[in-house]
């Protein structure tokens, strides 16, 4: 069955890439409402921005939605991982600004809030995007792909230059709460003369290597605390390409498998698999396929805990 959040939920904090405040109130929604986003800060013309692939501006770092008036939310990856690892199908998220807060850097405090408020089971089916066919797209030396499965299912490979990280490579099926228990407390990294470039540049005003990302230096890590993961990065990665991923607009039962992909390279792999006759098809899911969803199984006992 589709579902929503029990009670609204707000969450404050500062933008990665801008630095600005801002406060986003995720709310329940409706059967068939899905994720939308509406920017409270804007008094006129068209606030309300779909959660969906065909709305992504794509850029290298970071997701951002653009409605056809050309408002923008931007940084919604976490969320969106959040929302769809605790299998939540429906939500109003309105937004005072124009990026999501990057709290910790990963997807767990939503995670921790949307189980406190508790899940609403809606009187409805869920419906989910079934991969038919192969599609792949490639840039450079990245790549992405979706294949047929009858769950969905997240491959990832990285390889950095940076001894701290080099290359890393993991594989996790997606429902029995393991977004939640493998993934989801996983922070979003850098390294830190891309930092100082950005922040040069206007860019990761938000950022601190202290509270909300994890920082490389070439050999060492120098943010406080170290890793919470040896594969963090490659975690994080994970969590980025089921938050994109969901920008679906339904679950997919579908095999990804990222190279080196970002954000722009999945969600050009979405484009590809929508424009592809037969490669994909939505179905209504009975009570096997709904099992095998992102969510299914979750409890509060296999959520991370993070100061």
């Amino acid at each position: 069955m589709q579902t929503t959040i029990k009670t609204p939920i707000s969450f404050d904090g500062k933008g990665l890439h801008s630095g600005l405040p801002a406060t986003v109130t995720v709310r329940p929604a409706g059967v068939h409402h899905g994720i939308w986003f509406k920017r409270t800060d804007v008094m006129v013309g068209d606030r309300m921005i779909p959660a969906r692939w065909d709305a992504v501006n794509r850029s290298p770092l970071c997701t951002k939605l653009e409605n056809a008036a050309g408002l923008s939310v931007s940084t919604v990856e976490h969320l969106m991982a959040a929302l769809a690892g605790c299998g939540i199908h429906n939500a109003l998220i309105e937004l005072d600004g124009p990026e999501v807060p990057i709290l910790d850097g990963s997807a767990v405090p939503f995670v921790r809030g949307f189980m406190q408020r508790g899940i609403r089971v809606l009187p409805a089916p869920v419906m989910a995007f079934e991969v038919l066919e192969t599609v792949t797209v490639s840039e450079g030396d990245a790549s992405a792909t979706l294949a047929p499965s009858d769950t969905l299912r997240i491959d990832f490979e990285i390889d950095f230059v940076d001894e701290a990280i080099g290359r890393q490579s993991k594989s996790l099926v997606m429902n029995n709460g393991s977004f939640a228990r493998e993934l989801s407390d996983s922070r979003t990294f850098c390294r830190k003369a891309d930092v100082d470039a950005m922040q040069a540049n206007g860019l990761a005003l938000g950022g601190n290597s202290g509270e909300n990302a994890v920082v490389f230096d070439g050999d060492k890590v120098v943010s406080p605390g170290g890793l919470r993961y040896a594969d963090e990065p490659v975690r994080h990665k994970m969590l980025d390409a089921l938050g994109d991923l969901a920008l679906a607009g339904a679950p997919l039962l579908g095999h990804y498998t990222g190279v080196r992909a970002g954000h722009s390279l999945t969600n050009t792999l979405l484009r590809k698999l929508f424009a592809t006759p037969g490669a994909v098809r939505m179905v209504e899911c009975d009570r096997d396929m709904a099992q095998r969803l992102p969510g299914y199984g979750l409890v509060w006992d296999e959520i991370p805990e993070v100061a």
